[in-house]
């Protein structure tokens, strides 16, 4: 039998798709049953332990004994906690406090391999909520929007190790400090970089954006630094020589660091005026005041004490304590005596490494797809699917009204059609989803309840339909003319025509173009965690990148990215065949196929 060229090329090109996919499946199959290397556990997302004491750097007990005089944001007393009155405390729902935290930043603020919020900022936010009455939701979202979704309303409390600078007291209120929060200078051994003071322009120093170190580099150092959405991104850059110094939080710094990485912490600075808190909003006071009273009784009852020694074992700068300036001094372990009672040898630096072998270590870690697998198909997968395929059918459904209306002769139809997809088209992604989630999230927060999936789902959906309607638009107007005249000629309305002979074509026609829009939603999906998510309601990309939190290892994202490619690989693939079917259309009958149905025919008709 003879087969021409276009049929190789189609069979060709699924042997490819079946190909493809069958490789991911068994990878992803290998990364699961490939014994687990013998290794220490890696979670930096679990308490270290008392006997992880440390004391502090000297550079920052240096200098440090006379700042308490400029401490003016702490409050000398708090209202007795007798009397407050939970029901006056301005919470969305009575009874709950909402609370935005982070996913990625250990031993502060993470989720655990359970999916539990939990972390030294978190765990001593529940006993305070205890003090009070009140039960907690934790929300995780992104730094960069948190300060703005609490002066919305959208969270009640931030818990994300924020400092309280005066830039931040204009957005936001602040509790007394629960901690004091250092930040540490991590650079390659053998850097020339020894000090803040080395640092100069022409070096690339990264920095998480929107944190206390970005505007220490930009306001006191008056450098440009390279700005990352989380802290995982930039010391990963670090390691592998991307940038040439990281600016980071002492304690996200000291829990990413392990044995043999090639990085250290050559110096530390710290100002007590910039103390750790809890965001409120501006208004609301109440809250605030509740939690400076709950704060001063888990000092005094020793709970954060307690919380203090099992997540951050360290010392205390001379000066500063947390809570009011009424409270007593909490009751420490004498960490210094610990430290020197588990004083091992310095850690050392890392053999160099090839560039395979750096690549090998960050992404095929089998132990870390191993781990991954489980919570992406259970947790990431479903919720990828519900925000796509719902975001889609919104943007069909408005795409379609979009592409009728922008090739309307009626400018009153054509005109808003027009400017709605320039703006929708015009905006990157993630700022429309922070304009429908904290400019329409409060307007519609009754109906919604506070939760982000909706707003998700319409902010991506209304994306979507500015693309699909520009799609559909071109594919209806490339039929010819000559269609719709004649089916008019045939006795159909205009609606008629275009419903059942012009749209039909037009859409086989684009049905490659609107394949590529959906897999674009499938992965713009990853940024309604911008919103704010609980753990259950996280899609692919934020289960990876919170294990990757956890483990410093970049193999989780990778896991994400397979199971992304086996949902678009097959889509791509088949929607091609479809459509390759549909140009092609059904299959002629053989000229002996032809000759054996006739002979039988006339056999039945004969009998």
């Amino acid at each position: 039998m003879i087969y021409s060229s276009a049929s190789l090329a189609k069979g060709g090109a699924k042997l490819f798709g079946i190909v493809a996919v069958i490789l991911i499946v068994v990878g992803l199959s290998c990364a699961v049953w490939v014994p687990a290397p013998a290794s220490a556990d890696r979670n930096q997302c679990a308490p270290p332990g008392l006997e992880s004491a440390t004391v502090l750097p000297k550079d920052l007990s240096e200098g440090q004994a006379s700042a308490q005089d400029e401490d003016t944001q702490t409050t000398p007393t708090v209202v007795p906690l007798s009397s407050v009155n939970v029901g006056a405390l301005g919470l969305d729902t009575p009874g709950v406090l909402l609370v935005g935290t982070l996913s990625d930043a250990p031993p502060n603020t993470c989720i655990n391999a359970t999916g539990r919020f939990t972390g030294f900022d978190n765990e001593l936010l529940r006993a305070i909520a205890d003090k009070l009455g009140l039960h907690v939701r934790f929300v995780g979202t992104d730094f960069s929007g948190l300060l703005a979704q609490v002066s919305s309303g959208r969270f009640d409390v931030g818990s994300a190790s924020v400092k309280s600078t005066d830039a931040r007291r204009h957005t936001v209120a602040f509790t007394n400090g629960y901690d004091f929060g250092y930040y540490s200078l991590v650079v390659p051994p053998g850097s020339p970089v020894k000090q803040f003071t080395d640092l100069g322009p022409g070096q690339r120093i990264g920095v998480v954006q929107g944190t206390v170190e970005d505007a220490y580099v930009v306001e006191t150092l008056h450098l440009q630094p390279v700005k990352y959405p989380d802290f995982a991104t930039v010391y990963a850059s670090l390691k592998t020589h991307q940038i040439d110094a990281w600016v980071a939080p002492a304690n996200q710094a000291s829990a990413a660091i392990r044995s043999g990485d090639p990085a250290v912490i050559v110096a530390n600075t710290f100002s007590i005026d910039d103390f750790v808190a809890y965001a409120v909003a501006k208004d609301n006071q109440p809250l605030v005041d509740a939690l400076n009273a709950g704060l001063d009784a888990v000092i005094a009852d020793g709970t954060w004490a307690q919380l203090y020694s099992k997540w951050v074992p360290r010392t205390l700068p001379p000066g500063w304590k947390p809570g009011s300036k009424a409270v007593a001094y909490p009751k420490l372990p004498d960490f210094a005596s610990i430290a020197a009672q588990h004083h091992r040898k310095p850690v050392t630096p890392a053999a160099p490494k090839s560039t395979l072998e750096q690549l090998r270590d960050s992404f095929l870690d089998w132990d870390m797809y191993r781990q991954a697998i489980p919570a992406l198909l259970t947790t990431g997968l479903p919720n990828t699917l519900i925000l796509t395929s719902s975001a889609s059918v919104i943007g069909l459904g408005l795409g379609m009204v979009l592409a009728i209306a922008g090739i309307s002769h009626q400018r009153v139809l054509r005109w808003p059609a027009r400017v709605y997809t320039d703006i929708f088209r015009g905006l990157p992604e993630v700022v429309i989803i922070l304009l429908i989630g904290l400019g329409v999230g409060p307007l519609v927060s009754g109906l919604t309840n506070n939760n982000p999936y909706p707003l998700g789902i319409a902010a991506l959906g209304l994306m979507a339909a500015a693309y699909v309607g520009e799609i559909l638009r071109s594919g209806i107007q490339s039929v010819d003319p000559g269609q719709l005249e004649a089916s008019r000629a045939l006795g159909f309305s205009y609606a008629a025509a275009m419903r059942l002979v012009v749209i039909p074509q037009g859409i086989r026609r684009v049905l490659p173009a609107l394949v590529n829009q959906f897999i674009a939603l499938l992965k713009a999906s990853a940024l309604v965690y911008f919103l704010g998510l609980i753990a259950k309601q996280r899609e692919l990309f934020q289960v990876g990148r919170d294990l990757n939190a956890q483990t410093g290892n970049l193999s989780p994202l990778m896991a994400a990215g397979l199971c992304y490619l086996i949902l678009t690989v097959p889509l791509t693939h088949f929607v091609n065949y479809i459509d390759a079917r549909l140009r092609r259309g059904r299959a002629k009958v053989a000229p002996e196929d032809s000759a054996e149905m006739v002979s039988s025919s006339i056999g039945q008709e004969m009998t």
